[in-house]
């Protein structure tokens, strides 16, 4: 019978695939727990281990630096087996350090040689020592907010400059805290008390959300697993991209074209508002993301819903102009409102990536604007929370294309909360202002 591997073994082989394979944290997670066939209780702790440590990467290893000085370069599942040993030394009280470095020194006898282990072991126990470095020593901001929050320094840089330094460590701050579970009940099915009341008999705690209608949110549990999710009840979704589908004022009847659909909140979101009317027609360049947009609308019972594989710039071969009453761009981008949720994407991208991605950007909404109607409504909308992406794209739109105006309405299709940060049709969502996703939303009319 094949040995069950002990939690941090897990999360090791986890940040191991992370770093050389470039995994996505999310998806990484299930596929280790299904692998490793880990009991419930400790899902828990493999998540903290996993998310935790990858959040505070650049921090953990400024600490380590100072007890690693003259030592040759360690190999990279050395230098994360200390990073998650760290992690819970300093950021887990509930687990004592002995249980910490014991698990440290075994698996690095395991994996490695007794050197090794000899290694991980005087530096963890000289830590634990003499203490930890103070942060706030560094006199550089950029740097000091860089390691504080484990942030590259580029990426502090580039939104100090755009939000100011104070706001941008705002922003790094927040996301290093553990993202909320919501979701979007599916009002063509239940009311929100209904999927409330079903929830906590299944065992979870929850409550209405904060700032959508429709929205639930989960203190304890996992909704996922619920069989009332599998009866198409509600959506697994983030309040900030509920707000999207809401911008685009739909009303029954329409033609819908979501040109960036995958993996489909937004698309069933906005057939859901249709009322299982009008059609939503839900491009992706990739047949297995289409896949699982087909997947949400059928769980959820939609039949107004037409996918598509198709790559958005080319939409003017496929369908002819003005057939759209509403068109929303939910635009690929890097995602940096997310972070919180996909911390390796603070690691991962760079400066080129943002500008690299604006031209796509500008290239969908160049391609879709045609297939408008007169008088019709584009939403154009990112998770990230860089201007480059966002207000820029939107400018250099405007005077590109003299067709379009910025929508004056788009507050008034606004939670209350939220509409206090629409301005002139624009609304720049930033992750401490809600605990939610950070997200960019811009409404255009087209000129009658």
């Amino acid at each position: 019978m094949k040995k069950i591997k002990n939690v941090r073994t897990v999360a090791l082989d986890g940040l191991n695939a992370i770093e050389n394979n470039q995994a996505y944290s999310n998806l990484l997670l299930n596929s280790l727990i299904e692998k490793n066939k880990l009991p419930q209780k400790d899902i828990p702790l493999l998540t903290e281990i996993i998310y935790g440590t990858l959040q505070r990467k650049l921090t953990l290893d400024y600490y380590l630096s100072f007890f690693l000085k003259g030592k040759k370069k360690i190999d990279d599942w050395v230098q994360n087996l200390l990073r998650l040993s760290l992690y819970q030394m300093v950021y887990l009280d509930r687990i004592p350090d002995r249980a910490v470095l014991f698990e440290a020194v075994e698996i690095a006898k395991a994996r490695g040689h007794r050197g090794i282990a000899s290694m991980v072991n005087g530096t963890l126990r000289n830590i634990q020592r003499n203490g930890l470095p103070e942060i706030e020593e560094i006199k550089d901001p950029i740097e000091r907010i860089s390691v504080k929050t484990s942030t590259p320094k580029w990426l502090v840089k580039r939104l100090s400059n755009q939000y100011g330094i104070e706001v941008a460590e705002q922003i790094f701050l927040e996301q290093l805290k553990p993202a909320k579970q919501t979701a979007r009940v599916n009002v063509n099915k239940a009311t929100v008390e209904n999927v409330l009341e079903l929830l906590q008999k299944d065992g979870l705690e929850v409550t209405k959300g904060e700032i959508v209608p429709e929205s639930i949110q989960v203190i304890k549990g996992n909704i996922a697993h619920s069989h009332v999710f599998k009866q198409g009840l509600y959506t697994i979704q983030d309040e900030s991209s509920m707000l999207v589908a809401k911008a685009l004022d739909i009303n029954e009847g329409e033609m819908v074209l979501d040109s960036c659909a995958a993996p489909g909140g937004k698309s069933t979101h906005i057939a859901e508002m249709l009322s299982n009317t009008g059609k939503v027609i839900s491009l992706d360049l990739h047949e297995h993301k289409v896949k699982l947009i087909e997947g949400q609308a059928s769980r959820l019972g939609l039949t107004n819903v037409e996918t598509k594989v198709m790559d958005a710039r080319k939409v003017g071969e496929h369908f002819q102009a003005e057939t759209f009453d509403k068109i929303l761009v939910d635009a690929p981008c890097t995602g940096f409102g997310v972070i919180r949720r996909k911390p390796e994407i603070k690691y991962s991208k760079t400066d080129k990536d943002v500008h690299s991605l604006a031209t796509i950007q500008k290239e969908i909404l160049q391609a879709v604007a045609p297939l408008l109607k007169r008088g019709g409504l584009l939403v154009y909308s990112t998770c990230t929370v860089d201007q480059e992406e966002n207000s820029n794209v939107i400018y250099d739109f405007l005077q590109q294309t003299c067709d379009f105006i910025k929508d004056d309405t788009l507050a008034s299709r606004m939670p209350e909360k939220v509409a206090a940060h629409v301005d002139n049709g624009e609304l720049q969502i930033l992750p401490q202002y809600f605990q939610s996703d950070g997200f960019y939303i811009s409404a255009l009319r087209k000129k009658v």
